[in-house]
């Protein structure tokens, strides 16, 4: 993968050595297009442009309707080759409102087509929100594509990190749009994305979102590892900064009388709890079935694993020369397949595994070990999970202690 030391895990890992043994890859279901390669707004803690890997500079701007076209070949096969009954598009960049209404309808209408009755095509556009505008909520509501925004939290909170080139914050033009989105298209409004930053408090952020009445929230843990460690988390530090954060906020959102809308972090940890499966990369042991293609058509398996070194995210596959399948078989996606096999020893002997599945990929990462080790948020992920399982259990008791 990239740059890395073949000894360092997963690079060590033979699929086919996996697949004799019993292990069956998980199909691809989830597809994240980077329609649009460059941003309009400049945010201190993007891992597509502030990170260790810089290959967006080598990449064209814009996905091309060839590449697009190649693109949706590629998933109508994957999706004939594995009966799969529905897949999702994600429309990313960059910022893929960028990218112009034109290839978006294109993107979308060719991968429907391609796929025709074979199975549902569902497709969401991750945006900004700074270009969001009446014209795009039409295009989208004809093409039935939801939209997902990224939101910090209020103006202040906001303002801190995404900001324009100039250095002019940008809340007051995303929540503009999402003003418009709310009042005018809500039932393609699919949630709003925060990066926590802990200088800002849990419950006015939440409550902030809360304003522009999100059908779900997903709290973001700041992009990092043990080797470049994010904001306030010290590796290997008892300290948990961002369980404090995430506690609070999930106090208030437990406390709701109907609880007003759904943060995923909070919904899948209670999830696994009581024995269900994650969606989610964040948390849980479910096999991940994303796919990344670049502008150029090149895929990845995760581009979040761009923050960890140069080249992180590399496959040297291209929808123009391989297949999907071909993608399962590195060893970077049976890594992310295998499930409790691919945690490190300290994971494997921990009570919470099932839940915490040692956090996000991307934040395992510590130069010379690969990925073969715990969450750089460990601790915080520990108490988060175990002060959740408290509320839930004391809630659950006094349930039980009304019943007749």
């Amino acid at each position: 993968m990239g740059c890395a030391d073949r000894t360092e895990w997963p690079e060590t890992l033979d699929p086919a050595a996996l697949r004799a043994e019993g292990w069956v890859p998980t199909p691809f279901r989830e597809f994240v297009l980077k329609v649009n390669s460059r941003c309009d707004l400049s945010c201190a803690y993007c891992y597509v442009y502030e990170m260790a890997d810089q290959s967006w500079r080598d990449q064209p701007i814009r996905m091309s309707a060839a590449t697009a076209t190649r693109t949706a070949a590629r998933i109508a096969e994957h999706v004939r080759a594995h009966d799969l009954p529905s897949v999702e598009l994600i429309l990313h960049g960059g910022e893929p409102l960028l990218a112009g209404p034109e290839l978006i309808s294109h993107i979308v209408t060719a991968t429907r087509e391609a796929v025709g009755r074979s199975a549902r095509v569902g497709a969401r556009v991750q945006t900004n929100g700074v270009r969001l505008d009446a014209g795009h909520l039409r295009m989208f509501a004809e093409l039935d594509i939801a939209v997902a925004v990224s939101l910090d939290g209020d103006g202040n909170a906001h303002d801190r990190h995404r900001k324009f080139a100039d250095g002019r914050g940008s809340f007051a033009a995303v929540s503009k749009s999402l003003r418009l989105l709310r009042d005018s298209f809500p039932h393609l409004f699919s949630g709003l994305l925060c990066t926590i930053d802990l200088r800002n408090d849990p419950v006015t952020t939440y409550e902030a979102l809360l304003e522009f009445d999100p059908p779900r929230i997903d709290f973001l843990l700041p992009l990092g590892n043990w080797s470049f460690p994010p904001p306030g988390r010290s590796p290997g530090s008892a300290a948990t900064p961002y369980a404090d954060w995430l506690i609070a906020a999930f106090d208030r959102w437990y406390a709701a009388p109907r609880m007003e809308t759904d943060v995923r972090l909070f919904s899948e940890i209670i999830q696994l709890l009581l024995g269900g499966r994650s969606t989610s990369e964040a948390v849980g042991l479910a096999p991940v079935a994303v796919l990344v293609i670049d502008t150029d058509g090149t895929m990845e398996l995760s581009d979040t694993v761009r923050s960890s070194y140069p080249g992180a995210a590399s496959t040297g596959l291209r929808v123009d020369t391989h297949t999907f399948d071909d993608a399962l078989l590195l060893p970077e996606a049976a890594a992310r397949q295998l499930g409790e096999p691919a945690l490190a020893a300290e994971c494997r002997a921990c009570e919470m595994r099932s839940v915490c599945g040692g956090g996000q990929f991307a934040h395992r990462y510590r130069a010379g070990h690969g990925f073969a080790n715990p969450s750089v948020y460990c601790p915080d992920l520990l108490r988060l999970i175990r002060h959740i399982r408290r509320v839930v259990a004391a809630d659950l008791a006094a349930q039980l202690e009304r019943l007749p």
